[in-house]
Order: structure tokens, then sequence, then C-alpha cells
């Protein structure tokens, strides 16, 4: 059987929409037997149940965290992997950014508010790392925007086209969020023990027109360990964009190492599933490598 891993996935702690145990159900169902956890700026998915959980399914998971950062150009994405998740400096700073997180909800509630939206803030305010991704999706299931988001969009738009008309970066809703650097963000994780992973470089490139020099920057004004070079990007049109190869060369290039990540959030039959079933196919000694690449030194 091919051996499956997955160090980029989401639950219902952040914005995904599994449970932690209902994550571990779905890498059994999926064969895979390596699988990180990594939430945006909180580590609470891991427990003592949890890994007793996934070893019960003989699946190994490694800890993990996504940690969101601002670079000069755009915002970053920082994953964090094998630290002591009992590092109380780590649980300290990952509290701090998700404060940030909802002094961010409250400002940008406010500018939606003035233009015509309505924005459940209270029940916003009760997920520990809110989104841009959660208000979108409320705002959009609320049936009650339904008129406005057909005047502003002429149909009801998917979460992705909303952040990217009204929240982004010079747009109406656009907020600047309390932030930290690439670095910092790094050093958060490095002092806990862990590696520091740029997340899906593919993603800046499509989305804030980043080329590789602006990439190279970014990985070592931070130092990093290695980027998230396997990766399927899912562009604005659905549309599926595997440039793995490419940042694979980068990695070689520049001596970092490399990791794979789906970015599950949910199962839509558009995004990548747990596994990267039939997306990504490296081969054993490649995924092992990269296990390795990971562990303490």
């Amino acid at each position: 059987m091919r051996k499956l891993i997955d160090l980029h996935i989401h639950t219902n702690i952040s914005d995904g929409m599994f449970s932690p145990k209902e994550v571990i159900d779905e890498a059994y169902r999926n064969n895979a037997s390596v699988i990180s956890i990594t939430d945006h700026d909180t580590i609470d998915a891991y427990t003592d149940e949890i890994f007793e959980y996934a070893k019960s399914k003989n699946i190994i998971l490694i800890p993990g965290v996504e940690i969101s950062a601002k670079a000069e150009r755009s915002g970053v994405h920082i994953l964090g992997y094998n630290f002591d998740i009992n590092n109380k400096n780590l649980k300290e700073k990952l509290h701090q950014v998700r404060n940030a997180r909802h002094k961010y909800l409250h400002e940008v509630a406010e500018r939606l508010e003035k233009i015509g939206y309505i924005v459940n803030v209270n029940e916003l305010d009760k997920i520990d790392s809110v989104t841009k991704a959660h208000i979108a999706i409320d705002i959009i299931n609320n049936k009650k925007n339904e008129k406005i988001l057909l005047k502003d969009f002429n149909e009801i738009p998917t979460k992705g086209d909303f952040i990217e008309r009204l929240m982004n970066e010079g747009c109406i809703a656009y907020v600047e969020k309390d932030s930290i650097t690439p670095k910092e963000a790094a050093g958060i994780i490095r002092q806990a023990g862990g590696k520091a992973i740029l997340a899906h470089p593919v993603a800046y490139e499509y989305e804030d027109g980043l080329n590789e020099k602006d990439i190279l920057e970014i990985v070592k004004n931070m130092n990093a360990d290695g980027i998230e070079s396997n990766y399927i990007y899912i562009d604005q049109s659905n549309k599926k964009v595997n440039e793995s190869y490419k940042w694979n060369q980068f990695a070689k290039k520049y001596n970092l190492i490399t990791t794979i990540g789906s970015d599950f959030h949910k199962k839509d039959g558009i995004h990548k599933e747990i596994g990267l079933i039939d997306d990504l196919v490296l081969p054993d000694e490649e995924l092992e490598k990269i296990i390795s690449n990971l562990k303490k030194k």
C-alpha cells in the first residue's frame, strides 16, 4: 500500500469543519499514516486524548501550528513542527496573535456594517482563532445579507470571492491586522524546539504577485528550515495548480527541507483531501526524508 502523509490540516478549533478526532478518522480512512494538525495560531487540538486516539489508529501525529505573519508585501503563513506543546512562551505568543484576530474582527465588522452587511460579531467572537474565512462564511450564510450580496456580486459569492472583493488590501472593508513578522513567527517556533517552514509559496505567487526572488527574501529573513513545496493550489476559479516541481527545485537550490500538505479544511469536492490522494505521489523514501528532516536534532 502506498504511503501517505499530510502535514497541513485544519480542525474546527480554527477554520476547519472537522473536530480533531474526526480528522484522525478521515486520515485513517484515507490510509494516511503520518499527519499534523496545523490550526491557525493555536495548538489546542493537541491533548493527551487526541495523541492516544491517533495511536489507536496507528497514525503518527506530529505537533504542528500555522502562524499568521506579515511580510513587507503580503501576509504569509509560517508552519511549525515538532515543538514542545507545553512551552509557555509559545502558548503566550499564540494567545497574543489570537487576540489580534479578535481586534481585527471587530474593526472589519464595523466597516462591513457601514456598507450594509450584517455580521454576527458575538458568535464569531466565540471562535478562538477567528479568520477572514469565518467572517465571510458567516455573512454569506446569513439570509439577511442575501439582498446586498446580490446587489454587490450579482450572485451569492463564494467565501474567496467575498474576501477578494471586500476584505483584502485596497478593498472597502480592508483592515490592517496587528501582526508579527515571519522572522518573529519562526523565532517563536524555534525557541520551542520546532522547525519553521514557509507555508505554500505557490499561494503568494498567485494571490499576492510575489516572485521567487521575493520568496527567497522571506525565507532568508526568517532563516526558514524549509518550505511547503509539495502543495496543490486551488485558484479563485477552482482551477488546480501544481507547481511542486518548481518549488522543490527552489528548495534544493537553497538547501531547504521540503514538506507536503493538503491544507485540508473540509470535504467539498474541490480542495484537496487528507493525504492528497492521487494528487501528489511521492516515493516512500522521499516521504521518509520529509519526516526525518522535521525531527528535533
